[in-house]
């Protein structure tokens, strides 16, 4: 899987802008400022939000409103930039499999099919926008101007998906805006007669599936799936498809996304990754297989501040594979177990999986941040066993002296700053103390602090340009949510989940039976789909099954997340295998071959924790509600 400029191998921020050139190239770079702008003004509100509760003991009615506005904003606009940096994620697996002339005719096909989604977005998010009366309860906005988003969204998608730029001819271009009117027709006047109301869900999970096969970006093809299903039915429940887009944003809960990104990306700014290796080397250098060793245990420090594998599978395969290739190991093996690895950044806090699943089912993330800490350490401790079998049995490592205590201290004393955030992060939120919305907040503040009073490694200019590429990142990721949004909607009103649990009914009787089959379920969904689009659509079909067998949700999320993380080390997907190999220069082929034993362990993990409840929910207990 790749993110269509970059496979999501380093970070969707760090996909080049100089695809556009001339007025393109203007509109990129304003819409880019106003959205890091709307990005910090929300990080900032919800930190003052936190200072006037605790330091004036008095709270203010509007600060969650105003982020949620400013984020909302934020990601339908950054929703265009990315479509002109084609930057949105999206499964390119077909694609890369056709001759030249067939990827060109795909690529336009999928182009047209934006297209029609971002006509879709224009014409019923205005008709919806137009519609709305009512006002914010805090600030008494109207709301119009919030579901605005959705219309302007759309049609600075059109722009920059019709403007000629390099490569693109003018004729291209207008073949596309052309196709897209056509394709918008088609469906919203030829369904009916086609199809009609009562296959809704059946064409919504069809045409969604098979756009995301072909290549259509993941929340583009959510969206025209959608609008499928919706198009036979009357006008007034086709305006429910934007209504539902701008509506899953305005949660509080899911500003934890780009808050917790943000803090990560000036957290690796501030030159925090170098110290964690360094401690890293000094607690397991001298071990068999001690690259190898240090390895997870860098990714697990980094995981409780990133919360996102891709960016951690990227930052660790650039320091640590090639050294591990000049020290004797395998640069496969490297490769394979750094993207192992870096599963770890959502199986601990601040997972970013394990928040949007929180979002979606509606559960404590604070819950879930306690239930997955012995798992991800089960996780991270499977890896290092395997690693000293295998460094056994190749005669990797084992050529590093042991650290003295004194030198172990001094690494420990230089890391602490940052090995303290997620001991915040999870007290804070488990306590009580700040929702995990602010808690992202404040990790931002702190590794701004960090970074520049500390490590004193943060400049102006490599922290605008981490600020930049976390909101970018941001983007590509909740626009998907965004657009499952309405997904999700016709799944509920054609009672999907009630047939497929009544369907499944003996095995609802059987907890373990039924937990057996959907984490075979899961492992073959990760095979093919991305986490974060597979999280969108299958929550709101899986939770009320699993829950209707006793099955307890924060439970089932642990299960669900690590599943999916696990079908990211997997062909044909396999995006942190794509990611490690790329960026540790080795052969792709030979690294999904090598990455098999750990992913053996760690399907060995996932079916321990599926069966034995108690390793997630025994914590939580512990710590209280």
């Amino acid at each position: 899987m790749e993110v269509q400029a970059e496979t999501d191998a380093a970070l969707p921020g760090a996909v080049s802008d100089t695809v556009q050139t001339g007025f393109p190239l203007v509109v990129d770079r304003i819409l880019e400022t106003i959205c890091v702008l709307l990005m910090l003004v929300a990080v900032s509100v919800s930190c003052l939000q936190v200072v006037l509760r605790y330091g004036f003991s008095a709270g203010l009615p509007w600060p969650e409103e105003i982020a949620t506005w400013m984020f909302c904003w934020a990601v339908f606009l950054g929703m265009a930039v990315a479509t002109g940096r084609d930057a949105h994620i999206s499964i390119d697996v077909l694609i890369r499999a056709l001759p030249p002339r067939g990827q060109d005719l795909l690529g336009l096909f999928n182009r047209v099919v934006m297209a029609a989604a971002s006509i879709m977005l224009i014409v019923h998010g205005w008709d919806y926008a137009s519609r709305t009366i009512s006002a914010s309860p805090a600030l008494q906005w109207p709301m119009r101007y919030f579901f605005l988003a959705v219309p302007v969204g759309g049609a600075l998608n059109l722009f920059f998906l019709a403007w000629p730029r390099p490569g693109r001819t003018i004729v291209r271009g207008l073949t596309v805006l052309a196709g897209g009117v056509l394709l918008y027709l088609a469906i919203r006047f030829g369904a009916a007669s086609l199809y009609g109301q009562a296959g809704s869900a059946i064409v919504l999970v069809i045409v969604g599936i098979a756009a995301i096969v072909v290549g259509v970006p993941v929340a583009f093809a959510l969206a025209i799936g959608a609008f499928a299903a919706f198009a036979p039915f009357r006008d007034i429940l086709l305006v429910t498809i934007s209504q539902n887009m701008a509506a899953s944003l305005n949660s509080f809960t899911l500003l934890a996304i780009p808050f917790f990104i943000l803090a990560a990306a000036v957290m690796n700014a501030g030159g925090i990754t170098p110290r964690l290796v360094d401690l890293a080397m000094q607690l397991v250098g001298h071990m068999r297989g001690g690259l190898g060793q240090a390895n997870v245990v860098t990714n697990t420090m980094l995981a409780g501040i990133s919360g996102s594998s891709t960016a951690d599978a990227s930052t660790i395969a650039k320091l640590l594979v090639p050294e591990m290739a000049k020290r004797g190991y395998g640069r496969p093996f490297g490769a394979a177990l750094t993207a192992a690895s870096a599963t770890i950044a959502n199986l601990i806090p601040p997972g970013l999986g394990l928040i949007i699943y929180a979002a979606l089912a509606s559960v404590s993330v604070g819950a879930l941040f306690v239930a997955t800490i012995v798992p991800g350490l089960m996780v991270a401790a499977t890896l290092m066993i395997v690693v000293y079998v295998m460094s056994r049995s190749r005669g990797y490592g084992g050529d590093m002296p042991k650290a003295s205590l004194r030198d172990r201290m001094s690494s420990l004393g230089f890391a602490i700053p940052a090995l303290i955030l997620p001991v915040v992060i999870v007290g804070g939120v488990r306590f009580g103390v700040f929702t995990a919305t602010e808690a992202g907040a404040i990790a931002f503040v702190y590794a701004l602090l960090c970074g520049a009073l500390l490590y004193r490694k943060l400049t102006p200019s490599n922290l605008l340009a981490a600020i930049r590429e976390s909101v970018f990142d941001t983007v590509v990721i909740v626009v998907i949510i965004a657009t499952a949004a309405p997904f999700a909607w016709v799944l509920a009103f054609e009672q999907v989940p009630q047939k497929i649990a009544q369907e499944l009914s003996t095995l609802v009787e059987q907890p373990w039976l039924l937990m057996l089959a959907i984490n075979l379920f899961l492992l073959v969904v990760g095979l093919f789909m991305e986490m974060i689009a597979s999280l969108v659509i299958l929550v709101p079909i899986l939770v009320p099954l699993v829950m209707a067998a006793g099955v307890d949700p924060v439970h089932f999320g642990i299960i669900i997340v690590m599943n999916l993380v696990i079908g990211a080390l997997t062909p044909p997907l396999g995006v942190l295998v794509f990611t490690t190999a790329r960026v540790g220069g080795a052969n792709q082929t030979e690294t999904f071959r090598a990455i098999i034993p750990f992913v053996l362990a760690l399907i060995g993990v996932l079916l321990l924790v599926s069966f034995i409840p108690a390793l997630s929910l025994l914590p939580v207990a512990w710590l209280g509600p």
